[in-house]
């Protein structure tokens, strides 16, 4: 994915590029510390995403951003969280305060990857999702590494104490995180939460008996609470 990063400060680009760096498939095109000076690199260069800050001189960010014919992604960090409405206006994907944690800025990152790699031309629906489900991936944090992991090779997802697990066709991945915010990550049609500590993918459902769902050679069982999500594929 090939970013730019507009701000003027140069801290905000060394932290921007250090998480970049933990990311193998970021590479940066320019380090830009005006608006003036973006407008000159892209009249001539293609970016995927631009990180972009708000509060420069010469020019403002969304200012910027409105000179812009046909934007590539951006995402927006700045200090100032009253300019959020208005950068979702401007189809800005996400909108990070300073200072933020590579915890956040991963989820930013996620979502621009899912929007690159939808396909852009119109599909049937079949053949749309199809090509959706085998592009996406999610990068997820196992100690101290990053691991990258197709959303279509997941199974299931079940919550383990202080972790949680995400079982796939070809491993088992245990991360310190919950089993609502490894959902926030994956596609809302494609799973849904059958227990308190269990989460399905749902075109790996095998079957339905009783109070438990067979998927795969595992079992995993069905929460009165949840029965309701159950009832909405059923149908």
């Amino acid at each position: 994915m090939r970013y730019l990063i507009i701000d003027d400060e140069h801290i905000a680009h060394k932290i921007i590029m250090e998480y970049c760096e933990m990311l193998p498939h970021m590479k940066l095109q320019k380090n830009c510390y005006n608006a003036l000076e973006a407008i000159e690199y892209l009249n001539t260069h293609t970016v995927d995403l631009i990180f972009l800050d708000l509060n420069m001189p010469k020019l403002k960010g969304f200012d910027f951003l409105k000179t812009l014919s046909a934007p590539p992604k951006v995402i927006v960090t700045t200090a100032y969280s009253e300019f959020a409405l208005e950068g979702f206006e401007l189809s800005v994907l996400d909108y990070l305060l300073k200072p933020f944690s590579f915890e956040r800025f991963l989820k930013a990152i996620n979502k621009v990857t899912d929007r690159l790699e939808t396909p852009k031309k119109i599909m049937t629906n079949a053949v749309k999702e199809k090509n959706k489900n085998s592009a996406e991936r999610i990068f997820l944090r196992q100690n101290k590494s990053y691991i990258q992991l197709e959303v279509n090779s997941i199974l299931y997802i079940e919550a383990a104490r202080n972790y949680t697990k995400i079982i796939s066709k070809d491993e088992t991945i245990m991360i310190r995180e919950k089993v609502s915010d490894i959902l926030e990550l994956l596609p809302d049609n494609d799973f849904i939460q059958v227990h308190k500590s269990f989460a399905v993918a749902t075109k790996y459902i095998k079957k339905i008996e009783g109070n438990r769902i067979h998927i795969d050679g595992h079992i995993i069982p069905i929460g009165k609470l949840f029965k309701a999500n159950l009832n909405k594929i059923l149908k």
